[in-house]
Protein backbone atom coordinates (compact mmCIF):
# COMPACT_ATOMS: atom_id res chain seq x y z
CA UNK A 1 0.00 0.00 0.00
CA UNK A 2 1.41 3.39 -1.03
CA UNK A 3 2.41 5.68 1.81
CA UNK A 4 0.43 8.90 1.81
CA UNK A 5 2.52 11.97 1.08
CA UNK A 6 3.03 14.05 4.18
CA UNK A 7 2.62 11.10 6.55
CA UNK A 8 6.16 11.80 7.72
CA UNK A 9 4.97 14.88 9.61
CA UNK A 10 6.54 14.53 13.01
CA UNK A 11 4.30 14.31 16.03
CA UNK A 12 5.55 15.50 19.37
CA UNK A 13 4.16 13.71 22.40
CA UNK A 14 0.84 15.22 23.40
CA UNK A 15 1.89 15.05 27.03
CA UNK A 16 5.12 16.85 26.15
CA UNK A 17 3.19 19.66 24.46
CA UNK A 18 0.86 19.96 27.45
CA UNK A 19 3.77 19.98 29.90
CA UNK A 20 5.53 22.62 27.80
CA UNK A 21 2.51 24.93 27.88
CA UNK A 22 1.90 24.42 31.59
CA UNK A 23 5.57 25.05 32.33
CA UNK A 24 5.48 28.27 30.33
CA UNK A 25 2.33 29.50 32.08
CA UNK A 26 3.67 28.54 35.52
CA UNK A 27 7.21 29.79 35.07
CA UNK A 28 6.85 32.69 32.66
CA UNK A 29 3.15 33.31 32.24
CA UNK A 30 2.92 35.96 34.93
CA UNK A 31 2.75 39.40 33.29
CA UNK A 32 2.55 37.60 29.96
CA UNK A 33 2.69 39.55 26.69
CA UNK A 34 0.69 38.33 23.70
CA UNK A 35 1.71 39.18 20.15
CA UNK A 36 -1.00 38.63 17.56
CA UNK A 37 0.87 37.86 14.32
CA UNK A 38 -2.24 37.12 12.25
CA UNK A 39 -3.57 39.13 9.32
CA UNK A 40 -7.05 40.65 9.72
CA UNK A 41 -9.62 39.30 7.24
CA UNK A 42 -11.71 41.93 5.44
CA UNK A 43 -12.96 42.84 1.99
CA UNK A 44 -10.06 44.51 0.18
CA UNK A 45 -7.36 42.77 2.23
CA UNK A 46 -4.07 41.70 0.61
CA UNK A 47 -4.57 38.49 -1.37
CA UNK A 48 -2.18 36.39 -3.45
CA UNK A 49 -1.42 38.00 -6.82
CA UNK A 50 -4.13 40.61 -6.11
CA UNK A 51 -6.67 38.32 -7.75
CA UNK A 52 -10.24 39.44 -7.11
CA UNK A 53 -11.49 35.85 -6.94
CA UNK A 54 -9.42 35.39 -3.76
CA UNK A 55 -11.10 38.28 -1.92
CA UNK A 56 -13.28 37.29 1.04
CA UNK A 57 -16.97 38.10 0.90
CA UNK A 58 -19.50 38.52 3.70
CA UNK A 59 -23.15 37.63 3.20
CA UNK A 60 -25.75 38.61 5.80
CA UNK A 61 -28.13 35.65 5.97
CA UNK A 62 -30.09 36.72 9.05
CA UNK A 63 -30.72 40.08 10.65
CA UNK A 64 -31.83 41.46 14.00
CA UNK A 65 -35.46 41.71 12.92
CA UNK A 66 -35.32 37.92 12.61
CA UNK A 67 -34.01 37.54 16.15
CA UNK A 68 -30.22 37.66 15.66
CA UNK A 69 -27.52 38.63 13.18
CA UNK A 70 -25.71 35.90 11.23
CA UNK A 71 -23.16 36.29 8.44
CA UNK A 72 -21.92 33.70 5.98
CA UNK A 73 -18.21 34.02 5.26
CA UNK A 74 -16.97 33.14 1.77
CA UNK A 75 -13.19 32.76 1.78
CA UNK A 76 -10.38 31.00 -0.06
CA UNK A 77 -8.76 28.23 1.97
CA UNK A 78 -5.45 30.14 1.84
CA UNK A 79 -6.78 33.51 3.00
CA UNK A 80 -4.56 35.69 5.16
CA UNK A 81 -2.56 33.91 7.84
CA UNK A 82 -3.06 30.22 7.17
CA UNK A 83 -1.70 26.71 7.51
CA UNK A 84 -0.94 24.69 4.38
CA UNK A 85 -1.62 20.96 4.21
CA UNK A 86 0.42 18.56 2.05
CA UNK A 87 -2.76 17.96 -0.02
CA UNK A 88 -2.34 21.56 -1.23
CA UNK A 89 0.39 20.35 -3.60
CA UNK A 90 0.52 16.56 -3.37
CA UNK A 91 -2.37 14.37 -4.56
CA UNK A 92 -3.35 12.08 -1.70
CA UNK A 93 -1.37 14.14 0.81
CA UNK A 94 -2.56 14.75 4.33
CA UNK A 95 -5.45 17.18 4.81
CA UNK A 96 -5.65 19.88 7.49
CA UNK A 97 -7.57 17.80 10.02
CA UNK A 98 -4.90 15.08 9.82
CA UNK A 99 -2.00 17.33 10.84
CA UNK A 100 -0.63 17.19 14.41
CA UNK A 101 -2.09 20.13 16.29
CA UNK A 102 0.37 19.68 19.14
CA UNK A 103 3.24 20.49 16.77
CA UNK A 104 1.70 23.96 16.35
CA UNK A 105 1.91 24.71 20.07
CA UNK A 106 5.35 25.12 21.64
CA UNK A 107 8.63 26.97 21.54
CA UNK A 108 9.55 28.81 18.34
CA UNK A 109 12.20 31.24 17.17
CA UNK A 110 11.94 34.32 14.97
CA UNK A 111 14.93 34.69 12.66
CA UNK A 112 15.84 38.19 11.44
CA UNK A 113 16.20 37.93 7.66
CA UNK A 114 15.12 41.49 6.93
CA UNK A 115 18.37 42.07 5.04
CA UNK A 116 17.46 39.50 2.36
CA UNK A 117 16.47 41.20 -0.89
CA UNK A 118 15.02 38.44 -3.07
CA UNK A 119 14.98 34.89 -1.69
CA UNK A 120 16.13 33.10 1.43
CA UNK A 121 18.78 30.52 0.61
CA UNK A 122 20.41 27.71 2.56
CA UNK A 123 23.44 29.93 3.10
CA UNK A 124 21.27 32.47 4.94
CA UNK A 125 20.03 29.76 7.29
CA UNK A 126 23.28 27.91 7.97
CA UNK A 127 24.50 30.73 10.20
CA UNK A 128 21.39 30.55 12.46
CA UNK A 129 22.28 27.36 14.40
CA UNK A 130 18.87 25.85 13.75
CA UNK A 131 18.28 22.76 15.88
CA UNK A 132 16.20 19.64 15.12
CA UNK A 133 12.58 20.07 16.19
CA UNK A 134 12.59 23.87 16.09
CA UNK A 135 9.71 25.86 14.63
CA UNK A 136 11.30 28.81 12.84
CA UNK A 137 9.51 31.99 11.79
CA UNK A 138 11.22 33.92 9.00
CA UNK A 139 10.99 37.68 9.46
CA UNK A 140 11.77 39.54 6.23
CA UNK A 141 11.09 42.91 4.66
CA UNK A 142 7.67 41.47 3.72
CA UNK A 143 6.39 42.36 7.21
CA UNK A 144 6.73 46.06 6.44
CA UNK A 145 4.65 45.86 3.24
CA UNK A 146 0.92 46.53 3.61
CA UNK A 147 -0.37 45.24 0.26
CA UNK A 148 0.62 42.33 -1.97
CA UNK A 149 4.13 42.70 -3.37
CA UNK A 150 4.74 40.51 -6.48
CA UNK A 151 8.46 40.60 -5.62
CA UNK A 152 8.03 39.33 -2.05
CA UNK A 153 10.90 37.52 -0.33
CA UNK A 154 10.40 33.75 -0.50
CA UNK A 155 12.11 30.53 0.56
CA UNK A 156 14.35 29.06 -2.14
CA UNK A 157 14.30 25.29 -2.81
CA UNK A 158 17.79 24.77 -1.36
CA UNK A 159 16.66 26.48 1.87
CA UNK A 160 13.66 24.14 2.03
CA UNK A 161 16.02 21.18 1.62
CA UNK A 162 18.18 22.54 4.42
CA UNK A 163 15.23 22.92 6.82
CA UNK A 164 13.82 19.49 5.96
CA UNK A 165 17.27 18.03 6.54
CA UNK A 166 17.75 19.54 10.02
CA UNK A 167 14.83 18.64 10.45
CA UNK A 168 12.65 21.44 11.81
CA UNK A 169 9.08 20.73 12.86
CA UNK A 170 7.72 23.80 11.12
CA UNK A 171 8.45 27.01 9.24
CA UNK A 172 6.48 30.22 9.02
CA UNK A 173 6.97 33.19 6.72
CA UNK A 174 5.61 36.73 6.48
CA UNK A 175 4.41 36.27 2.90
CA UNK A 176 1.19 34.81 1.52
CA UNK A 177 3.22 31.95 0.09
CA UNK A 178 6.47 30.29 1.05
CA UNK A 179 7.51 30.42 -2.61
CA UNK A 180 6.94 32.80 -5.50
CA UNK A 181 5.07 30.48 -7.87
CA UNK A 182 8.15 28.47 -8.88
CA UNK A 183 7.43 25.85 -11.57
CA UNK A 184 6.61 22.54 -9.90
CA UNK A 185 6.44 24.17 -6.44
CA UNK A 186 9.73 22.59 -5.23
CA UNK A 187 9.81 24.54 -1.94
CA UNK A 188 6.36 23.42 -0.83
CA UNK A 189 6.87 19.83 -1.91
CA UNK A 190 10.29 19.50 -0.26
CA UNK A 191 8.88 20.79 3.02
CA UNK A 192 5.79 18.59 2.87
CA UNK A 193 7.75 15.46 2.03
CA UNK A 194 10.17 16.29 4.85
CA UNK A 195 7.36 16.46 7.39
CA UNK A 196 7.64 20.22 7.91
CA UNK A 197 4.53 22.23 8.83
CA UNK A 198 4.05 25.41 6.77
CA UNK A 199 2.52 28.64 8.10
CA UNK A 200 2.07 31.52 5.67
CA UNK A 201 0.88 35.11 5.90
CA UNK A 202 2.44 35.97 9.27
CA UNK A 203 2.73 39.62 10.36
CA UNK A 204 6.00 40.03 12.24
CA UNK A 205 6.49 43.78 12.09
CA UNK A 206 7.19 45.12 15.56
CA UNK A 207 8.08 41.69 16.97
CA UNK A 208 11.76 41.32 17.81
CA UNK A 209 13.81 38.30 16.74
CA UNK A 210 14.19 35.71 19.47
CA UNK A 211 12.43 32.86 21.24
CA UNK A 212 8.71 32.79 21.96
CA UNK A 213 5.93 30.35 22.76
CA UNK A 214 3.89 29.74 19.60
CA UNK A 215 0.18 29.02 19.45
CA UNK A 216 -1.21 28.44 15.94
CA UNK A 217 -4.88 27.44 15.79
CA UNK A 218 -6.09 26.44 12.31
CA UNK A 219 -9.80 25.89 11.77
CA UNK A 220 -10.68 22.20 12.01
CA UNK A 221 -12.30 21.77 8.60
CA UNK A 222 -12.33 18.20 7.32
CA UNK A 223 -10.50 17.43 4.09
CA UNK A 224 -9.11 20.90 3.42
CA UNK A 225 -5.82 21.73 1.64
CA UNK A 226 -5.35 24.78 3.83
CA UNK A 227 -7.28 26.93 6.33
CA UNK A 228 -6.96 30.33 7.99
CA UNK A 229 -5.38 30.27 11.44
CA UNK A 230 -5.17 32.62 14.41
CA UNK A 231 -1.50 32.68 15.31
CA UNK A 232 0.00 34.38 18.33
CA UNK A 233 3.18 34.40 20.36
CA UNK A 234 3.54 34.45 24.14
CA UNK A 235 6.41 36.07 25.98
CA UNK A 236 6.93 36.90 29.64
CA UNK A 237 7.87 40.40 30.79
CA UNK A 238 11.09 38.89 32.17
CA UNK A 239 12.06 37.77 28.66
CA UNK A 240 11.37 41.26 27.32
CA UNK A 241 13.48 42.83 30.06
CA UNK A 242 16.35 40.40 29.40
CA UNK A 243 16.28 41.05 25.64
CA UNK A 244 16.17 44.81 26.19
CA UNK A 245 19.21 44.65 28.46
CA UNK A 246 21.07 42.52 25.92
CA UNK A 247 20.28 45.00 23.15
CA UNK A 248 21.49 47.85 25.33
CA UNK A 249 24.74 46.02 26.01
CA UNK A 250 24.23 45.33 29.73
Amino acid sequence: MARRAGRALRRTSRSTAEVSLLRFLAGKGKDMIVYDISMPIFRGMPVYKNEGKRQPDFERIRDYNEGAAETRLHIDSHTGTHLDAPSHMIPGGLAIHELPLDALVGECRILDLSYVEDRITADHLRTEDIAPGEFVLLKTRNSDVEGFDPGFVYLAPDAAEFLAGVPVRGVGIDALSVERNQPGHPTHITLFRGGVLVLEGLRLSGVAPGRYFLVAAPLKVIGMDGVPARVFLLESSLQVSYRTRQTAGY
